[in-house]
């Protein structure tokens, strides 16, 4: 079983973003399980909708342990959210783990990538669904994003991680084996071809996106080497 742990709107356009929040979420939760990576995901840019950069959230996957339940996970990390809150931010938090969380939380996540949903629109939706999901702060806007990320997340083929094994410790290139052992399931061409061997370069650290609950890392070929293809 896997545990997914969604937070957005956790920042302002001065402070550190909720990417960076999530990871150090992370490292406070290896008493109750191994996190298995950290994935990014869009959400719709919209006039309509208030955001600090680009409107995406960022969820969690934990692999718990120990009989670790929800509730005493949602208390965790709801007090360490409250304790770094950021004046002017809007945070959100969801949970759930992968076989609870139903069809129509996907089905909610996929329209926050295309249409303006409400604060209601997510509270129903969790209450429907027995999701917990908490305002922790502002105006509470973050629990749209928050339930978004948890739908998408759990569909296993939308975003991108931003923490997986060691991918952090790569920078600007790797062998495609070093990849593959440091936490990348698959490297594909963006034709769908398998990479087996070679040399791939990216701009900071190497970006796999969430593709059938497996990291795969996109590529193109270029002057005898491939270049990451950053998707979501």
């Amino acid at each position: 079983m896997t545990i997914l742990i969604s937070i957005d709107d956790t920042d302002t356009k001065e402070s550190r973003g909720t990417g960076r929040l999530a990871r150090a979420i992370a490292k406070e939760l290896r008493p109750f399980g191994s996190v298995s990576g950290v994935t990014r995901h869009q959400l719709l840019v919209h006039p309509d909708i208030p955001y600090t950069s680009h409107n995406s959230c960022a969820v969690i996957h934990l692999e718990p342990e120990n009989g670790i339940r929800i509730p005493e996970l949602v208390d965790t990390v709801s007090t360490l959210m409250r304790e770094d809150f950021i004046i002017g931010s809007d945070p959100g938090l969801a949970m759930g783990s992968n076989d609870t969380i139903t069809p129509e939380i996907v089905a909610f996540g996929q329209d926050a990538k295309q249409r303006v949903l409400t604060q209601d629109d997510a509270i129903a939706c969790a209450k429907r669904n027995a999701i917990p999901l908490l305002g922790l702060g502002g105006t509470c806007g973050g629990v749209i994003g928050a339930l978004a990320g948890l739908g998408l997340a759990a569909s296993g083929n939308d975003g991108r991680y931003v923490l997986k094994g060691r991918l952090r410790e790569y920078i600007k290139e790797a062998s495609v084996s070093d990849l593959l052992s440091g936490g990348i399931d698959e490297i594909r061409t963006i034709d769908g071809i398998l990479v087996e061997s070679g040399i791939v370069t990216f701009r900071k650290f190497p970006k796999p996106g969430l593709r059938g609950s497996r990291a795969v890392l996109f590529v193109e070929e270029m002057n005898d080497c491939y270049h990451e293809v950053v998707k979501d």
